[in-house]
């Protein structure tokens, strides 16, 4: 018997490759009261909403695309997000239609003609380089003052340029003028819902599923363990605790067909909240008497019910102490350590199925389709 320790996006696809494929049985526990982790969705008022924030589904991978549709159809969904800067929504990533939409005229055909000296259209530019650039030092001061700078405070508790460099690079300024957040490939929400995709792939009946049981609590003898949970639980927090950044979710229930113009606004500069999430853009809904949104505030996490875990926090002290339980971890016999919590790694859905895979064929051999 093979044990998974956490019923989200990791532990559902490895129990599912490991049942189909390898034909042995797997139980699957979650010491919450649902599987799905903090993609879990649930029906309220005919929408369905995101209880831990929005996920998008977006990859380049035909394999990951491919995977995950076996469990699901999947409504064509482009993600588009809004900034209030100065009073005015701009697309975000930070683009040309920003910029001209918050500069004068010729300050911004300035600014479009600098770029061009020194990017290829469509290009992703980390802020932070353009602020090495001598003529393009003003943009990269603007946006990083207007855009990052204040959101980032609020997100993390922490400065931008106190984290690591991949945080930056997550929000780009884009050189181009499309409205879409991602650009991958394949993007798309399940019409039924990440709960009922992840329903579906531990239904294999070799699968064994128990909701709110602890790993410590579990009785059996597993000859593997899957751990998607914290690295530093497992080893009791003996080197100390790995930091985490919370959210707290104010939920509304409007009676209003639409609240906003698209699913998510972005707050950077006002209020001690950073965004507003409307569900209803998500997938095609028939109700219009009432729309439900998501107000989100950072908070530090401690561990209590209305603040949920969700951002392993991107420092070098933090990556140091993952670093030393990661040598721990390495030295455990037939224990496998993955998904965010596992990883000590913030991990998109499609990042996080391919590491599954690539876990799966380095302990059970090639992933057969």
């Amino acid at each position: 018997m093979n044990l998974v320790v956490g019923a989200g996006i990791s532990g559902c696809v490895l129990a599912e490759l490991i049942a189909r494929i390898v034909g042995e049985e797997v139980v699957v526990i979650d010491r919450r009261e649902h599987i799905g982790g903090n993609l879990y969705d649930e029906v309220m008022d005919e929408i369905y909403v995101h209880r831990y924030g929005p996920h998008i589904f977006h990859t380049n991978d035909q394999r990951v695309w491919e995977y995950v549709n076996r469990f699901g159809e999947f409504h064509p969904y482009l993600h588009r997000v809004l900034g209030v800067i100065d009073g005015i929504k701009i697309p975000l990533p930070f683009n040309l239609t920003a910029l001209e939409e918050l500069f004068p005229q010729s300050v911004a055909r300035r600014y479009i003609e600098e770029l061009n000296r020194h990017f290829s259209y469509g290009e992703k530019i980390n802020v932070l380089e353009l602020q090495k650039i001598n003529e393009l030092k003003s943009l990269g001061d603007f946006i990083y003052s207007k855009v990052f700078k204040n959101y980032t405070l609020k997100q993390w508790g922490i400065p931008l340029l106190e984290l690591d460099e991949s945080v930056a690079r997550r929000v780009p300024f884009v050189f181009g003028k499309g409205c879409g957040y991602f650009d991958d490939r394949y993007q798309g929400i399940p019409l039924e819902g990440y709960t009922k995709v992840m329903e579906k792939m531990i239904s294999h009946p070799k699968i064994k599923l128990k909701l709110g049981v602890d790993f410590r609590d579990f009785k059996g003898n597993p000859k593997r363990i899957f751990y998607c949970g914290r690295i530093d639980e497992y080893f009791d927090f003996s080197l100390g605790r790995l930091q985490y950044r919370g959210v707290k979710f104010d939920f509304k229930t409007l009676e209003l067909e639409r609240f906003q113009e698209c699913s998510v606004i972005n707050y950077p500069n006002q209020f001690d909240f950073t965004r507003i999430t409307e569900y209803k853009h998500f997938l095609p809904i028939s109700s219009k008497k009432k729309t439900i949104i998501s107000i989100e505030y950072p908070r530090e996490f401690f561990g209590d019910d209305e603040v949920i875990q969700a951002y392993p926090i991107p420092n070098i002290s933090q990556r140091n102490l993952y670093e030393r339980y990661l040598e721990m971890a390495q030295k455990e016999q037939n224990v496998y350590f993955c998904g965010r919590l596992g990883k000590y790694q913030y991990l998109d859905m499609d990042d996080a199925i391919m590491k599954s895979f690539v876990l799966f064929e380095r302990v059970f051999g090639d992933l057969k389709k």
